[in-house]
């Protein structure tokens, strides 16, 4: 079989893809940056399906006790999300005057609608039930959400490899709501104070989450200023609040108990 790079990577189709909807006052031509808009964006989608294939692979591990392969995985989950970070900078060469002139044809589309994030929030733990109510019953993206929804999240996999390695774990959160919020589990703190002071093997996972749960932060923190320089407080074009509302995402953490115990440390 001759195999080619364009076929294994479907090179072609892949590049049909980017399809401005944009014209200038003057000519049928699409507005320059609506390609690189485009782009990015469906480049995020593409890391947001990278970032589930390996989450779900880091809960598998965890679960498991399979400590290399949990931290291997953690550690290229935080290398891809500095790199979902740093394409910040590259859509902020789009200027508020070059994104207002072709805004008006995303029509009723935005970044809030992208299921796939949802997905992502859903694994790492930030569940929220009024996000199903912007999918239309038995829609793909909606089943997938769904899906998530009642699937145990990073941090429950957590708490199994906590009590699979055979550390004291509060019954109650090892079989809690999965469907619910993070909150702090003061009985799983004085667990976690021994493993930071006395096992650097749980411990160093235990980093990896911190820095895992810092970096998705940093992300939301700089993709909020990205909005706010470039519409301000406009409304968001799906009708959402826009930068209002993504303000209330900033500085929630996913996992609670692994922030709160630094005091005590």
């Amino acid at each position: 079989m001759n195999l080619t790079y364009g076929d294994y990577l479907c090179v072609p189709q892949l590049l049909s893809l980017q399809r401005p909807l944009s014209h200038r006052p003057d000519s049928t031509d699409p507005e320059h940056d609506e390609m690189l808009f485009i782009i990015i964006h469906q480049v995020y989608e593409l890391w947001f399906k990278q970032q589930l294939h390996e989450g779900d692979r880091l809960a598998e591990c965890l679960t498991a006790g399979q400590v290399p392969e949990a931290c291997a995985t953690l550690q290229r989950m935080l290398t891809i999300l500095k790199t979902m970070v740093q394409q910040v900078d590259v859509i902020e060469t789009i200027t508020p005057v070059s994104f207002l002139s072709f805004r008006s044809f995303l029509a009723n589309s935005s970044g809030f609608q992208s299921a796939q994030f949802r997905e992502f929030e859903f694994l790492l733990g930030n569940k929220n039930p009024r996000v199903l109510t912007h999918y239309s019953e038995g829609t793909p993206d909606r089943v997938a959400i769904e899906r998530r929804w009642g699937k145990p999240t990073l941090f429950d996999a957590f708490a199994k490899f906590v009590a699979l390695r055979g550390y004291p774990v509060p019954a109650e959160l090892l079989a809690r709501d999965v469907t619910q919020p993070p909150q702090e589990w003061p009985a799983f703190q004085e667990t976690l104070l021994d493993l930071y002071h006395n096992h650097p093997t749980e411990r160093s996972v235990c980093e990896l989450l911190v820095d895992l749960d810092e970096g998705i932060q940093e992300w939301r923190y700089r993709h909020v200023k990205m909005v706010e320089r470039t519409i301000g407080f406009k409304q968001g074009t799906g009708g959402s609040p826009g930068v209002a509302y993504l303000r209330t995402t900033l500085f929630n953490p996913l996992f609670p108990d692994l922030w709160a115990i630094r005091t005590r440390l």
